[in-house]
């Protein structure tokens, strides 16, 4: 019998684009699928737009407000599939995504192999995607693949996985303590319990970056928090599978290049990532600016100058975001 595979998507205000993402789910051609959507206590009409599409294989779920990790937990407890695609309420797949990604293993012997993906950027005209390889972008072993996203500091959008019910049960639920970088821990912690990465180029998805307002949430002390959590957690994955120095190089290197997050201002953080860098054998340096931010941190001061950072890379996303939907409007 084919598998089932059930496509997983958290929604939390997603009006705007939830109905295309749940199409892109719906038009996969692979057979047996199933497709769950949890509301996550959205104040706009996202739950509306999504109980359109409510049928034998679409279920909607609504919760109070409890954050991604929750909303997708919830998911992940009503999906009956052999496989799990997760995927955001705003990012798109290609219609053949999952049909390519299971036919480049034999699935009867290889419910270890994790399968992941190509992804490519966009605001509103998908066709325009924009999809730059990077070196995780082939098959990889799991330590392979930890050291170069720890070193080189990529990743993988979440919708580019596919991963058997075997591995999602071996890596556990998603941890409901983390907002920012939740998924940068819980793919690492799948990754982890793997036996080898399979990337499959002919499979597709599409990351839509136009939620400005994450942008602002990340900067908050909560959203610091989370990250320094995430990245210990990430570390001692990497640790249990091999304590060596090229693993703790890999894992300094992750703090540093992360250090000006924290610097100077989160005290308390900046003690713990101290303390861990030196478990570690290591030290980090204090980060650099750039030499348009550099004159400003050494007249007004570190906090003026990551604030002057934080806004001029905020205005050029709004930029670019507001420029590519006025040519997406000329289009339609």
């Amino acid at each position: 019998m084919t598998l089932l595979v059930s496509i997983l998507i958290p929604a939390y205000n997603a009006e705007k684009w939830i109905s295309e993402t749940i199409k892109s789910a719906l038009e996969q051609t692979w057979p047996r699928k199933e497709i769950i959507i949890v509301d996550d206590g959205s104040t706009d009409n996202t739950l509306k737009a999504a109980k359109q599409f409510e049928s034998k294989i679409v279920k909607v779920i609504t919760q109070e407000n409890r954050g991604a990790s929750a909303a997708r937990n919830k998911a992940l407890s009503f999906a009956q599939g052999d496989y799990i695609q997760w995927l955001d309420a705003d990012d798109l797949l290609s219609p053949d995504k999952i049909e390519q990604q299971l036919k480049s293993i034999d699935i009867d012997k290889n419910a270890k192999v994790l399968l992941s993906s190509a992804f490519g950027e966009f605001y509103f005209r998908k066709n325009k995607a924009k999809f730059i390889p990077t070196s995780l972008w082939q098959d990889l072993e799991p330590i392979e693949w930890m050291l170069r996203k720890f070193s080189e500091n990529i990743w993988m959008n979440p919708a580019t996985w596919l991963i058997s019910r075997r591995l999602t049960e071996l890596a556990g639920p998603w941890d409901e303590r983390l907002s920012l970088d939740d998924d940068g821990e819980y793919f690492c912690r799948v990754v982890a319990a793997s036996e080898k990465i399979k990337f499959v180029p002919d499979a597709k998805v599409y990351y839509r970056q136009c939620n400005i307002s994450s942008i602002s949430k990340s900067t908050s002390d909560n959203a610091c928090r989370s990250l320094f959590l995430s990245h210990s957690l990430c570390i001692n994955y990497l640790l249990r599978l091999e304590n060596s120095e090229r693993t703790r190089t890999a894992s300094l290197k992750l703090l540093q290049i992360w250090f000006i997050y924290f610097y100077p201002e989160k005290k308390d953080l900046l003690n713990q990532i101290n303390k861990l860098t030196h478990k570690l054998g290591g030290q980090l340096m204090p980060p650099k600016l750039s030499w348009k931010y550099s004159l400003i941190q050494k007249i007004f001061g570190w906090e003026s100058a990551k604030k002057f950072r934080y806004s001029s890379r905020k205005a050029k996303s709004l930029f670019l975001i507001n420029w590519d939907r006025f040519l997406y409007k000329l289009s339609i």
